[in-house]
């Protein structure tokens, strides 16, 4: 038992110790990079040190850590299991009386430990830090954002529809609204202007050229029409054209409501919003099987050696975002699940890690 404990300590040890190497190494490159790519646009738009650093950087850190922890803890793994085979290691263990399957118990001990904090991180930590991450790269770093939107129809609430032929989010101003209210399956209201451009000051919206159709429940219509109308809506202009990235800034249950929001509005970017919320659980669930994987294809000595292993590991890590992104292409542009997307690749890289699993001991 005594012997158990002592692999246990010395194999999470490894592990944990290599995966943290391995990250910072990543990390410290990945940020070199990314200064020498804009560095430039940091000059130019005035970006403090202060921000620099602390704003971006830092959160840069914990963002793409975090988003390629698995990733990361499987080269880890292919790396220190690969040295320990050629070291024969991993062969004394095996010969001392430690079946292959009692070997893996430290690892996803491991790879729970990893698992469980970018679990954490991912719903409640990452988007509170994108906050500051995502408005200095909006401010600083992306080139002018799309302001202008065509035809955008919106559900604020049951029964209630808005329309704009025209959008600007800079502005705050549309053209050609439309606001209609159903009772039942029957108009019951309808709001018609040429221009209308909200006051973020006050939150109230300025309509001009306007037209009002107001209808009872025994189909009496009344009209209105007049030059200008002063009114508060129960939307602002975010609910009009909500940013695509702010669902990045939301955790959880926040993002919960808001998809809930979206979705009885009509949004065509819901799948977006179900991608990003099922990814935080898929991303992190993915360590187990990439651990499973390395573990299998690195604990037997190899003619190519360490970095044959290594080699194999980077061509799986790039198949399994290749495969990611197909999937989730075909759910935002296609009929596919959000859910199933996001879960097909760890179901087949699943099925891969279960098979090398039974054929590793042989």
């Amino acid at each position: 038992m005594k012997i158990f404990k002592i692999i246990d300590l010395y194999i999470i040890k490894k592990f944990l110790g290599t995966f943290f190497l391995t990250i910072a190494l990543i990390l410290s490159i990945a940020i070199v990079f990314d200064i020498s790519e804009k560095i430039d646009d940091f000059i130019t738009r005035g970006a403090s040190t202060r921000e620099i650093i602390l704003d971006y950087y830092l959160n840069f850190l914990v963002f793409y850590g975090n988003l390629f922890s698995s990733m990361i803890v499987f080269i880890a793994t292919i790396f220190f299991s690969s040295r320990m085979s050629a070291n024969t290691e991993i062969v004394a263990i095996l010969t001392g009386g430690v079946s292959f399957k009692r070997m893996m118990f430290p690892y996803f001990i491991s790879a729970t430990i990893v698992a469980s904090i970018s679990l954490f991180l991912s719903h409640f930590v990452i988007p509170y830090t994108n906050i500051q991450r995502l408005e200095f790269q909006h401010a600083y770093i992306d080139k002018k954002e799309n302001e202008g939107f065509k035809d955008i129809h919106r559900q604020i609430k049951p029964g209630h529809i808005i329309y704009f032929e025209n959008y600007n989010t800079k502005r705050n101003s549309g053209y050609h609204f439309t606001y209609e209210i159903f009772t039942g399956n029957t108009l019951s209201y309808k709001l018609k202007a040429d221009f209308i451009r909200l006051d973020t000051t006050i939150n109230v919206w300025t309509l001009e050229n306007y037209d009002i159709r107001t209808i009872d429940e025994n189909g009496k219509e009344e009209l209105e029409q007049g030059r200008k109308l002063t009114r508060s809506f129960d939307f602002d202009a975010a609910d009009i054209v909500p940013r695509l990235y702010t669902v990045e800034m939301m955790n959880t249950p926040e993002l919960n409501d808001f998809i809930e929001a979206e979705t009885l509005r009509g949004s065509e970017n819901t799948n977006f919003y179900l991608i990003e919320k099922h990814q935080r659980t898929s991303w992190p669930f993915a360590t187990y099987i990439l651990v499973l994987i390395g573990v299998s294809i690195s604990s037997k000595k190899t003619r190519g050696g360490l970095g044959l292993n290594v080699a194999v590991g980077l061509v799986l890590c790039v198949t399994y975002i290749f495969f990611m992104q197909i999937s989730t292409t075909f759910a935002t542009v296609g009929s596919l699940s959000p859910l199933l997307a996001v879960w097909i690749p760890n179901i087949v890289f699943g099925f891969i890690g279960a098979y090398l699993y039974y054929i590793a001991p042989k």
